[in-house]
């Protein structure tokens, strides 16, 4: 979700109750577009407030976050007029997203001064000023020149205003009727208009107030009945009272585990879906914080195996164009039993060819059919006979030398093919360091020995486990090389063994302990297999096939994760982690 008005409505509510009065006891600048101000009241409160253009955020953490050495001068800035300053009020402009923090000081001459640090969070426009009593601007942690924006200049002497939004009304000043009104004058779908009409507002919450009201968010706003307009003022007068009276309940949505969305309010958007699984918090900033740092992570660990997914998707873009090759060549060889055929019938009937005949009319023995066998008029028929007996060798040599070369290219594509998706499973470093040690001892990358260091082993990396309510535990392979580790070292021969059928995916281990196990268990582990498989972002149900551990084998000489069997049961599985299962870390 957008940090909209609502949102942000929510947290300086949070703010007020927290902040108000405290004083600004440290500040530091971890980032080139973040600050992080250490505020002590009756507790320390660390404030997080983010400019990125990618991720902005404003939220309470539980701690802070190592500092440079050397300070920015922005954040130095700061430190020389703020340093001691006590929070008079928090204040949001009309549910715009801009928060101004009002904060009292002494001056170097020992005087009261009053200033202003103005939060911004538009977006990539985001931006965090220092500003005076009456707005005029300081400095800011992004400075905007005439060149950047023809609307808004954010420099040194500058006045601060916010931008005007032709066509934008206030939930809080107008009424819900009016608000209607305007709605109905504008094209298009009335979710899009809801948030293009109405200050503060995001698609998710635009799309919510539908919901709520029972109209079809994509009904075009010119076509909204009567009561549709009197459902959607009931509605707007419900959430305007909401964030007056400050009745939030911070909520975020999980689906198989993972965050997608979050909001001050409950939203029956996703409430209404199995799939998702609701986490309700007492605090606002929680719910922020948590959700930002998991699509930071995601974030992150995109950016840093960016160099090995290049090399990967290299390698199979280069393996599929060799493999494309060679069935092209295989499929060449399929003429090899024509020429033998050939110069089986020209030592047969070569006698009849008349001296430089372009062609040999006879009947081919093998289907009693008449054939034309083409000729080198500048050959007799046994010389025919003899080039069309080394055309077949030839083709011969080629389809068994591609036959192996074949099975080689499809092994090594579908190996490159679960590296890639061992890629999409990495959550850390020895994630990563293990599927870098994989590419380079096959030859993908080469290895760089730095200077009086040894070779060593990579990082340590662990599968992950899960574990049901009934004490029944779980293991996924995160790449190749664990999958070999839990198939043929952790596992034991009782132990089931699961994987999606035909595509590639992680080795998932159920753990057996000596009990029986329950039938829904094997439901559960199949999901799980199909979760962790290329087939999860795909649309229905995948096959997954499961056996025994002690029936899957190894051959000499595999790829990583390589495994075959012969025996086996099938199921049809839903990609999926269960709500029954418990993450264990460590």
């Amino acid at each position: 979700m957008a940090f909209d008005g609502i949102t942000l409505s929510a947290l300086v509510s949070e703010w007020k109750h927290t902040l108000t009065g405290g004083r600004i006891q440290k500040i530091s600048q971890p980032e080139t577009d973040e600050l992080i101000l250490t505020i002590k009241t009756d507790n320390n409160y660390y404030l997080q407030l983010s400019s990125s253009a990618s991720l902005p955020l404003a939220c309470l953490r539980p701690d802070v976050k190592p500092a440079p050495l050397t300070a920015p001068a922005f954040c130095m800035l700061l430190r020389k007029h703020l340093n001691g300053g006590r929070i008079l009020d928090i204040v949001q402009p009309d549910l715009e997203r801009v928060v101004q923090f009002k904060l009292q000081h002494l001056n170097e001459m020992g005087d009261t001064c009053v200033k202003y640090l103005i939060v911004e969070l538009m977006g990539k426009y985001s931006n965090i000023i220092f500003t005076t009593e009456d707005l005029q601007i300081i400095d800011s942690i992004k400075r905007v020149n005439s060149f950047v924006s023809s609307v808004r200049e954010v420099l040194p002497g500058k006045p601060w205003f916010i931008p005007k939004t032709d066509g934008k009304h206030s939930l809080l000043s107008e009424p819900a009727e009016g608000l209607c009104a305007a709605l109905s004058e504008r094209s298009g779908p009335v979710s899009s208009a809801l948030y293009q009409t109405i200050t503060g507002l995001s698609p998710v919450i635009a799309n919510e107030l539908c919901c709520r009201a029972g109209i079809n968010p994509e009904l075009p706003a010119s076509e909204l009945s009567a009561n549709d307009r009197e459902s959607l003022c009931e509605i707007l007068c419900w959430l305007k009272r909401q964030v007056e009276t400050e009745a939030y309940s911070p909520v975020i949505y999980k689906k198989d585990g993972m965050p997608v969305e979050f909001a001050p309010i409950p939203l029956r958007t996703f409430s209404d879906y199995p799939e998702y699984t609701v986490v309700e918090k007492p605090s606002i900033s929680e719910v922020v914080l948590g959700y930002y740092q998991e699509k930071d992570a995601v974030t992150r660990m995109r950016s840093r195996s960016a160099d090995l997914r290049k090399v990967t998707q290299n390698a199979i873009e280069r393996t599929a164009k060799k493999l494309d090759l060679q069935r092209k060549q295989m499929e060449d060889t399929r003429k090899k039993d024509k020429y033998r055929i050939y110069g089986e019938l020209l030592t047969t009937y070569g006698y009849s060819a008349e001296p430089g005949s372009k062609s040999l009319t006879c009947t081919n023995y093998y289907d009693n059919t008449e054939i034309t066998i083409p000729l080198d008029p500048t050959l007799t028929a046994l010389e025919n006979a003899k080039k069309y007996f080394d055309r077949y060798a030839k083709l011969r040599r080629t389809a068994e030398a591609l036959t192996e070369q074949l099975a080689q290219s499809e092994a090594e594509l579908l190996h490159l093919e679960t590296v890639r998706e061992s890629l999409g499973f990495a959550r850390d470093e020895a994630d990563l360091s293990q599927i870098k040690a994989e590419l380079t001892d096959c030859g993908y990358l080469k290895y760089h020995r730095e200077s009086g260091a040894k070779k060593g082993k990579p990082a340590k990396s662990k599968p992950y486990h899960y574990r049901t309510s009934d004490g029944f535990d779980l293991y996924v392979g995160k790449n190749n090389y664990q999958n070999d580790e839990l198939t043929f070292n952790l596992a034991g021969g009782g132990d089931w063994w699961f994987h999606a059928k035909g595509i590639p995916g992680s080795h998932v281990v159920l753990k057996t302990g000596g009990r029986e196990v329950p039938d829904e268990l094997f439901t559960i582990a199949g999901n799980l297999a199909a979760y962790y498989s290329s087939g999860r972002d795909g649309s229905g149900k995948i096959e997954v096939d499961y056996l025994q551990r002690k029936n899957v084998k190894k051959p000499n000489g595999a790829k990583p994760g390589f495994v075959v069997y012969y025996t086996n049961y099938s199921l049809v599985a839903t990609p999926g982690i269960d709500e029954g299962l418990t993450e264990v870390k460590g």
